[in-house]
């Protein structure tokens, strides 16, 4: 057919849509020249797609090719817009097709909808078809829907209204305004254009209001439409104004602006508010309403597919399995109902008839009571987020929750009974979040995502008011109440969330020693160190057990799986809780990339396999229990501290100020003339190395104040030009410092760590190790030399101890006893869980002076392969043809090792022992392989024992040490 007859032929078209729906669609099919719908291409490209509708007609829609379109058509001249509502709401029956399409065979409309993408709408009127554009664009959405995916995105277009609107913001600020009252009245601009471009305020009103308002009338005009926004029958001259209250318009309060401020709102105002990405407005937003999170505008956030790796196992799961038991009631009622009624109309007599029919109706009655029953049961569900932040967890959850039951009925539908409209909304989530800047843009987002979803699915959004109050979302602290106890959560079936991460030894300085020592007391059964997040898998676990939630879906720092933190998963793993973890994934938190641990737990009724329980899932596979560390194998958690390594580890000190020093400054104090007490400078100079320094640098040399523990401020004071130096560099610091001993001690190191001081003594060396490293490398240090506390200090300077702790059992026993940071997610050592738990060789153990078991030939093997190891090690680092000794300028002090040349020098840059681990040469591996030898003949074991089963019998050696 050509394009001049198929016009003539349909131009005017009188028909029904009955009528000419199909016919008109093979004919459309002849001019683009494509293949239409036939008996060979069912299940792939079909009329009349789907059950019948109860509403009328055969079919959730006229038209259906897989991956492709719905095609809706009505009678010439019918509103297509309520065509296009009835393919959106079938459309996740469909299998939510790319391109949602409408006709009245005078008109085509193409909307595509495509995931995460900004809508796009084509339209191709009959009389467009001669040109050969048209029927190309039209032919696309046959042979390559996916052309018409658009490239701008949701997300796009919300981080530049965030972009624009944290300008307003800044410049409202500027003018004096209070921050929080800036962040209500731009939350309230914000959904005034959004409310018009969805329809919800009439004729374009704000944008008008925008246009033609000035600096002198704009917060008048404001008054005059937020009063009317917030009562029932509100008007703005001749026009009537719905009612949206929700307690965002809950008065005419309004701001005045100048003409930068109205430049910027007319900007946005011209922008499509109704296809801003709900999920993401809050995060976006509160970083441009939030003064101290502007900074993080542009940076990373978390996107909808890592938070439902959390909602979709704890909240949909068990949601969906109940309704495929429904799904199966209703199906047998129905098929018992059909029965029933068959044999009512084929029996002649009457009381059988009778006794059929009511068969049938009683069947009809238990479909729909399982039916309506589980709407109810959706209606009822409530999930907590403690730390909701801007709603993201909240607005999927709400999403996730509507498209759940939006699914129930189309099933219930495609059966055979009636489809109500949907009833699941905000109030099924519920939030605690201190910040108000962030629970008030919770509110508006989640109001934001409700209205999104029903207009995404073809349904007209509530009214009276439109804004339904959301005092689940309250503004307050979750984990501490106010009068020093632990806070109380409000009762829910499903808590998710993602709490605020903050290390242990930072609370104090976030929060303030007074909140930090609350926080502790009220939770006595949380250990001291863990950090913040502990506190909500803590309060989380304990409404597991009070039997107020059913399943709990968290995101953790990845440092829970080890040390104090791990504590707070003991008892759930105990309990067998643990039903799925991902132990170790990305995640963006205020912008930065990190690593998380993702732990759901369910009551432990629920979690047994008795009770027809999923097998528990670690990281995407299935695992027969999951333990507090998030492994699948041995659980090491059970260890216990051995006396028997008790005050031999000690982390290094933390200056907290600037006491250091430069080389040169330091080499003037050691050259200078004995001071007026009779003493040296070298008294109170030393060297220190960083963890950096150890493992992926060349050691630098740093030099640093220490007045060390005894010293008092008089007694310092004759130190002349180091304490000038601390006077005038760190007093004035430490006189705010947020704790007292820091401030009263203002000329002496943060953290001295006396007990390292006086376990060292007068060793001539000692072995050291990163805090945090990709590989756990021992070291020898000189006596003197002070250490950060990003290293760990063990305190003997014995080979045999040395190579103990080189060997591959004590590494593995470190890596599944610690805990994992930094953007490398490196193993960390501790004092507490890698060294302390971990038993050594009977009879070779730390509370044993090196001088009582020189004699064994099992620590002269251990001591011959450790000490081989660390000279070969140290001949690659430092090559005596690439390096020269120069003595320091005062003795007392280690050589200096310097290149010999600047081409020595290039190559010395590569020689860290980061590097040499990496590339992990077969010397160096032959080396290892010879100690781990000998440290396994030590223990007894075969030297080719496997690391599990080594790590067993360290546990068992572990447990028969501490008398467990």
């Amino acid at each position: 057919m050509t394009p001049d007859a198929f016009i003539r032929t349909w131009s005017g078209n009188p028909l029904s849509e009955r009528s000419s729906a199909q016919a008109h669609f093979i004919a459309l099919c002849g001019l683009l020249g494509v293949e239409p719908p036939s008996p060979t291409t069912a299940g792939r490209f079909e009329f009349e797609k789907g059950a019948a509708k109860t509403t009328g007609g055969d079919g959730w829609a006229d038209v259906w090719l897989k991956d492709a379109f719905a095609w809706e058509y009505k009678k010439a001249k019918a509103d297509l817009d309520a065509a296009y509502a009835q393919v959106q709401r079938y459309a996740p029956a469909l299998d939510n097709p790319p391109l949602l399409i409408v006709s009245d065979t005078q008109e085509i409309v193409i909307r595509t909808a495509f995931t995460g993408a900004v809508q796009e709408r084509h339209d191709i009127a009959i009389e467009d078809l001669r040109g050969a554009d048209a029927r190309d664009l039209l032919r696309r959405a046959f042979q390559e829907p996916r052309s018409f995916r658009p490239r701008r995105t949701r997300a796009d277009l919300t981080e530049d209204a965030a972009a624009t609107f944290a300008d307003l913001a800044l410049r409202l600020r500027q003018a004096g305004h209070d921050a929080p009252v800036v962040a209500h009245f731009v939350n309230r601009l914000v959904f005034c254009m959004f409310a018009e471009d969805v329809r919800l305020l009439p004729e374009k009103m704000f944008e008008k209001m925008v246009f033609a308002s000035d600096p002198g009338t704009f917060e008048e005009n404001c008054r005059t439409l937020f009063a009317a926004m917030a009562h029932r029958g509100g008007r703005v001259g001749f026009t009537p104004i719905p009612w949206f209250n929700g307690g965002l318009f809950d008065d005419d309060a309004a701001l005045p602006v100048d003409a930068g401020d109205i430049a910027m709102l007319r900007k946005a105002a011209k922008m499509d508010w109704s296809q801003i990405d709900a999920s993401l407005l809050g995060t976006l937003f509160e970083r441009g309403l939030d003064p101290g999170k502007r900074s993080q505008l542009g940076a990373h956030y978390t996107d909808a597919a890592k938070i439902m790796q959390i909602v979709e196992p704890v909240v949909l799961r068990p949601l969906k399995t109940e309704w495929d038991a429904a799904r199966a009631t209703i199906a047998a009622a129905l098929e018992e109902e059909r029965a029933a009624s068959a044999e009512a109309a084929t029996t002649r007599a009457a009381a059988k008839a009778g006794a059929a029919t009511r068969r049938a109706n009683r069947a009809h009655d238990r479909a729909t009571r399982a039916h309506l029953g589980f709407l109810e049961r959706l209606r009822g569900v409530r999930v907590l987020d403690p730390a909701c932040g801007s709603g993201n967890f909240l607005n999927l959850t709400l999403t996730a929750l509507k498209d759940l039951e939006h699914r129930a009925n189309l099933d219930a539908e495609a059966m055979g009974l009636p489809r109500p409209a949907p009833s699941v909304g905000p109030e099924c989530v519920v939030g605690i979040e201190l910040s108000p800047y962030a629970a008030e843009l919770a509110r508006v987002s989640t109001w934001i995502a409700e209205i999104q979803w029903m207009r995404r699915n073809g349904f007209e959004a509530s009214t009276d008011p439109i804004l339904k109050p959301l005092g689940t979302i309250e503004c307050r602290d979750a984990v501490l109440a106010g009068d020093g106890t632990p806070a109380e959560w409000p009762e829910a079936e499903f808590i998710v969330g993602n709490p605020p991460f903050l290390g242990n030894k930072r609370m104090i300085a976030e929060l303030g020693e007074d909140y930090a020592k609350a926080l502790r007391a009220a939770w006595p059964d949380v250990p001291g160190g863990v950090d913040l997040v502990a506190y909500w898998v803590a309060s989380a676990w304990r409404a597991v057990e009070a039997g107020r939630t059913r399943r709990v879906g968290l995101v953790t720092t990845n440092s829970i799986r080890g040390g104090a933190n791990r504590s707070v998963l003991a008892a759930p793993a105990e309990a067998g809780a643990i039903f799925e973890a991902w132990s170790d994934e990305p995640w963006t938190v205020a912008g930065a990339a990190v690593r998380v641990s993702m732990v759901m737990l369910a009551s432990p009724g629920e979690a047994t396999p008795e009770s027809g329980a999923e097998t528990p899932r670690l990281d995407g596979r299935e695992v027969d229990r999951i333990a507090a560390d998030l492994t699948a194998g041995l659980d090491l958690t059970g260890a216990f501290r051995l006396e028997e390594n008790e005050r031999v580890c000690f982390q290094g000190v933390k200056f907290v100020g600037r006491f250091d020093v430069t080389r040169e400054l330091a080499a003037d104090w050691l050259k200078a003339p004995k001071n007026p007490n009779g003493r040296p400078n070298s008294d109170v100079i030393r060297r220190y190395v960083t963890g950096n320094d150890l493992t992926k640098q060349r050691p630098a040399e740093r030099w640093v104040i220490d007045f060390e523990a005894d010293r008092t401020a008089d007694e310092a004071s004759f130190y002349e030009g180091p304490f000038e130096r601390i006077l005038s560099e760190v007093k004035r610091g430490r006189d705010t410092n947020s704790r007292k001993s820091r401030r009263e001690n203002w000329w002496k190191h943060g953290e001295l760590n006396r007990g390292m001081r006086s376990a060292l003594g007068d060793l001539d060396r000692f072995i050291v190790t990163a805090e945090v490293s990709k590989h756990r490398a021992f070291l020898w240090l000189d006596h003197g030399m002070l250490i950060t506390g990003s290293i760990y200090a063990i305190a003997r300077d014995d080979d045999t101890t040395f190579g103990i702790l080189h060997s591959r059992f004590h590494e593995a026993w470190s890596l599944r006893m610690g805990t994992f940071l930094g953007k490398g997610n490196d193993p960390r050592y501790t004092p507490s869980t890698t060294f302390e738990t971990f038993p050594f060789p009977e009879g070779l153990t730390p509370d044993i002076p090196a001088a009582n078991y020189a004699g064994d030939p099992r620590a002269q093997a251990i001591a011959d392969a450790a000490a081989d190891l660390n000279h070969k090690r140290e001949a690659w680092l430092n090559p005596p043809d690439l390096v020269r000794r120069v003595p320091e300028v005062v003795e007392g002090y280690p050589d200096r090792l310097l290149p010999i040349d600047d081409t020595a020098a290039k190559e010395l840059k590569k020689r860290t022992l980061t590097n040499l681990y990496n590339a992990r040469p077969a010397w160096l591996a032959g080396l290892h392989a010879r100690l781990d030898a000998a440290v396994a003949a030590a223990y007894g074991w075969p030297e080719d024992i496997a690391e599990d089963d080594a790590l067993a019998r360290l546990l068992e050696l572990n447990r028969e040490r501490s008398g467990q």
